[in-house]
């Protein structure tokens, strides 16, 4: 048998559109998987850091950075606006709702130079959230100690200032609530 090249252009063309087909019916998709919620209002996250509590070995002096709440609330909003699976809107428009309480803020050393100086710190920035139906006023989910984290070299090549390690930690936090929310795994 005998093929011409308008026929192994045709068989070509026949088994890119098969291929086509096979792939497009895996099952994955970009969009939500929380179909009846199409908004979200984002409470301003509150503070809970209490920094005046008594420390001992157990629980060690806690780190506050001011206005950290005011930001992670600024971070979740910025990252439901880049996810869009989700629009935010004023609270009587909304079909859910975010509520969200700053629990703490970590800064811990990871490595230690040969003068025993501080060379790579992690930040964990933690919190408590929940997803309420702005209908029936029920709790949808809700997570305790869920952290957005980061680390970050204070010298060296991969140096980065203590800023700029905070606003990883923010954007990875913000990922990881818009994820949870839209994926609903």
């Amino acid at each position: 048998m005998r093929i011409t090249k308008t026929g192994l252009k045709g068989i070509v063309v026949g088994i890119i559109a098969a291929c086509g087909l096979f792939i497009s019916g895996c099952g994955y998709t970009t969009r939500s998987a929380v179909l009846a919620y199409r908004t979200i209002y984002i409470e301003p996250f509150i503070n809970k850091i209490n920094i005046t509590k008594e420390t001992d070995v157990a629980s060690r002096y806690r780190t506050y950075r001011p206005a950290m709440e005011s930001d992670i609330t600024k971070a979740v909003k910025d990252r439901f606006l880049f996810d869009g699976n989700m629009r935010p809107a004023n609270k009587e428009d909304a079909d859910v709702f975010l509520k969200g309480e700053l629990a703490e803020f970590r800064r811990d050393i990871l490595r230690y130079t040969s003068n025993d100086e501080a060379e790579e710190y992690r930040l964990n920035i933690v919190v408590n959230i929940s997803l309420w139906d702005n209908q029936s006023n029920t709790v949808i989910w809700e997570e305790n100690s869920f952290t957005g984290d980061t680390t970050y070299f204070t010298r060296g090549p991969a140096a980065k200032a203590e800023d700029a390690a905070i606003t990883d930690a923010l954007k990875d936090l913000a990922r990881r609530v818009v994820e949870r929310t839209v994926e609903q795994w």
